[in-house]
């Protein structure tokens, strides 16, 4: 028996008791997860088939209890949303999007029931950025919400929701308010992580932020250009999620309660926080890569003087040694006892001249 059962209505606690057809196998039971009915902020015992989840449901309603059912599924095929899609009235279009996934997160309604794309992040720990190959993992929670269902398709193998089921069941004030209170919380889950993972990839920047502009110590542009590739991906999870939530105040006030709606301004601010941050990331990503490019310009200018001092200093004896290998016959101090020594000491002073001269005005 679940805790606090026995709070309910006695009416409540008959329909729960009641004889009923044992579940009929699902086709596909690899994706369902759970599929639970509440009733009055409290989870009915037993596990349910989706038709017998409803046919619950619309039982307790029929006695002014408000109740609910909240399925979750986990990468369905076709055939796994389809039936759930008969059950539940889904419209074909969200059923294809919840099945196909690599969604932009959006919120949509189709007839009566909402339709909230929702994109998860993940940060990969790894020893350092330069080392990594990825720093942050997505995936996907669709949410289909109506009037007395909610149902949650995940994609990928991290954004779990069984935590948020359990403070949900624990919090029967909170399970009271109905579907929306589950978009709701699955919304601030995902919305809290992306401010989790943000915090963690500013260190990620921080740590390059330090070799950029340290003295002496070489810059590799790759690490910058994976961080990028990374903000970037958390850019398109979070920012589109804006006019989600700005629709959800403007558009649905008919469909979600003022109490609800105030939960889903926090999140909202929440998720304008993460935007911001990332944002802002993006801002300091760009200002390192041009540091780095201005550094490695710099580092190739510095290459190229070394390499024409040291070209302009081999220039002299490679001429002199040029004149005088051309083999004329009347050449000036060709007969000359010390010629050679000359010519070689002409040519040292000469190299020394320059490099002293190089050295001065630093470039070698």
């Amino acid at each position: 028996m679940f805790e606090g059962f026995d709070a309910l209505p006695e009416a409540l606690r008959t329909i729960a008791h009641e004889p009923r057809p044992e579940p009929v196998p699902q086709p596909h039971p690899s994706a369902l997860v759970d599929c639970a009915v509440y009733a009055e902020g409290h989870r009915l015992p037993g596990k349910f088939a989706y038709a017998a989840a409803c046919a619950k449901v619309r039982q307790i309603e029929m006695l002014g209890h408000e109740a609910f059912v909240w399925v979750g599924l986990h990468e369905p095929d076709e055939a796994e949303m389809q039936e759930v899609a008969d059950v539940f009235g889904l419209h074909p279009l969200a059923v294809e999007d919840a099945v196909c996934a690599h969604q932009r997160p959006k919120l949509e309604l189709y007839d009566d029931t909402l339709f909230l794309v929702l994109k998860t992040v993940k940060y990969v720990p790894h020893e350092s950025v330069a080392l990594a190959r990825q720093i942050v993992e997505t995936g996907e929670i669709m949410v289909f919400v109506g009037r007395d269902f909610v149902v949650t398709v995940r994609h990928g193998d991290h954004g779990g929701l069984s935590d948020v089921r359990k403070r949900m069941e624990a919090d029967r004030e909170q399970t009271r308010l109905g579907p929306y209170a589950v978009m709701h919380a699955i919304a601030d889950e995902v919305v809290d992580h992306y401010l989790e993972v943000s915090s963690l990839v500013e260190a990620d920047i921080d740590s390059i932020e330090e070799v950029a502009f340290a003295p002496g110590r070489t810059l590799d542009v790759e690490p910058i250009y994976l961080l990028k590739r990374e903000v970037v991906e958390l850019r398109r999870c979070v920012n589109p999620l804006s006019n989600a939530f700005h629709r959800i105040q403007v558009e649905y006030k008919e469909l979600i309660s003022k109490e609800v709606r105030r939960y889903l301004r926090d999140v909202a601010d929440h998720q304008s926080e993460a935007a911001d941050q990332i944002n802002s990331y993006d801002d300091m990503l760009n200002s390192l890569i041009q540091a780095a490019l201005a550094r490695v310009g710099m580092q190739q200018n510095s290459d190229m003087r070394k390499i024409s001092a040291w070209a302009g200093i081999v220039a002299v004896p490679t001429m002199i040694a040029g004149i005088y290998g051309m083999n004329f016959e009347f050449m000036p101090e060709l007969k000359w006892h010390w010629s050679y020594p000359v010519v070689v000491g002409i040519m040292t002073l000469a190299c020394l001249f320059l490099y002293f001269s190089f050295r001065r005005v630093k470039w070698l």
